[in-house]
C-alpha cells in the first residue's frame, strides 16, 4: 500500500508477532534474561505476566528461538483445554504415541516414560503455555502433578507460563496456593515510556527497510505515547494508520495530525485530553500575578 511511498520493504506495523521486528527494550530485556538463567539453573515454574498487547507471545517466540539443545521445548499456545487434553497436547509436543481413548492416568504415565528417556538422553524439558490465564482450575491442578515427575536429584519438566493479569488473580486462589508456592521466578512486563515508544517505532522502520530522515515527528511521538499509554500492539495499529492517513495526503512526514486521526479511527484508544490548568498556573506566577507563597 504505502510501503514504496515511504521506502520500505514490508510493512512495518503488523499486528503478527514476528521476532524479526522485536525490540530488546528494558522490560522485554529483563524478562528474557531472568527466563534463561532460571531455565539454565532448572528452577520449576518461572511466570510472565503482562496486560494485553504487551509482547507476551513476541517474547515467548524469542524464548522458543534461544533455546537450543539440550533443551527441548514443548509449546502449548492456547490452553483452554480440559485435562486430558493438556495431556494430549503435551504428549504430540514431546512426541508421545498414545492409544486412543485413554484417560489421564494412561496419559500421565506415558508422559512419564518420555520425560525419564529424554532425561537418559541429557534433555532439559520446558514446557511453555501462552495465554495461561485461559487454563481452567482442574486443568491448572493437572499441570501441576505433571510437575511432579521428578529423578532423586531434578526435575523432569520445567513450566513457563505467559499470561494476563488475570493469572494472578486466578493462582491468588486457596485452592491453587500448591502451585502458587512453586513459581519461583516471575517478572511483570511493563508498558513502554515516551523515549522507548520512539525507539520502537524507528526500530521498526529499520527492520522493515527505511533509511531516510525522522519519518515521525516528535510531537507525532509524543501523541502516540499518550494515546498508547506505551502498549506496543496500540502504538502498532495507531503507527500503520497514522502511515495511510500521510500516504493519502502525498506527506512524507508523519505529523500529529495524521496520529490524531488515526486516534479517532481506533476505538481501542482515545484521544487524551490537555488539561490548561498547569500551564494558566505557571503563567501566572511567571507574571507575578499569583505569589509562589500564596500558591502552596
Amino acid at each position: 500500500m504505502y510501503e514504496s511511498f515511504f521506502g520500505l520493504k514490508e510493512q512495518p506495523f503488523s499486528l503478527t508477532p514476528n521476532t524479526h521486528f522485536y525490540l530488546n527494550s528494558q522490560t522485554h530485556h529483563q524478562a528474557l534474561e531472568l527466563l534463561l538463567v532460571a531455565l539454565k539453573n532448572r528452577e520449576g515454574f518461572i511466570k510472565i505476566v503482562g496486560e494485553v498487547g504487551t509482547g507476551k507471545t513476541l517474547l515467548c517466540r524469542m524464548l522458543l528461538n534461544s533455546l537450543q539443545k539440550p533443551f527441548y521445548t514443548a509449546y502449548i499456545p492456547n490452553p483452554g483445554l480440559s485435562p486430558d487434553d493438556l495431556y494430549l497436547a503435551v504428549c504430540e509436543e514431546l512426541e508421545v504415541e498414545v492409544e486412543p481413548g485413554k484417560g489421564g492416568h494412561h496419559l500421565l504415565k506415558r508422559l512419564s516414560h518420555r520425560l525419564i528417556e529424554l532425561a537418559l538422553e541429557g534433555r532439559q524439558v520446558v514446557l511453555i503455555i501462552d495465554e495461561a490465564q485461559a487454563m481452567s482450575e482442574p486443568t491448572i491442578e493437572a499441570l501441576r502433578l505433571l510437575t511432579n515427575l521428578e529423578t532423586e536429584s531434578a526435575k523432569l519438566l520445567q513450566v513457563v507460563l505467559f499470561g494476563q493479569p488475570e493469572l494472578d488473580d486466578m493462582l491468588s486462589k486457596a485452592s491453587l496456593r500448591q502451585l502458587l508456592q512453586r513459581i519461583t521466578f516471575q517478572q511483570n512486563l511493563s508498558p513502554l515510556d515516551r523515549n522507548a515508544v520512539g525507539q520502537y517505532v524507528y526500530h521498526r522502520l529499520a527492520q522493515a527497510g527505511y533509511n531516510g530522515p525522522s519519518l515521525f515527528d516528535r510531537r507525532a511521538i509524543a501523541l502516540l505515547h499518550r494515546a498508547t499509554g506505551g502498549v506496543p500492539r496500540l502504538v502498532n495499529i495507531l503507527s500503520h494508520k497514522a502511515l495511510m492517513s500521510a500516504y493519502g495526503q502525498g506527506n512524507r512526514v508523519i505529523k500529529r495530525s495524521h496520529v490524531k486521526k488515526a486516534i479517532e479511527d481506533t476505538q481501542s484508544v482515545t484521544m487524551p485530553r490537555f488539561s490548561w490548568l498547569p500551564v494558566i498556573v505557571v503563567g501566572l506566577l511567571v507574571a507575578g500575578i499569583v505569589p509562589l507563597g500564596g500558591w502552596w
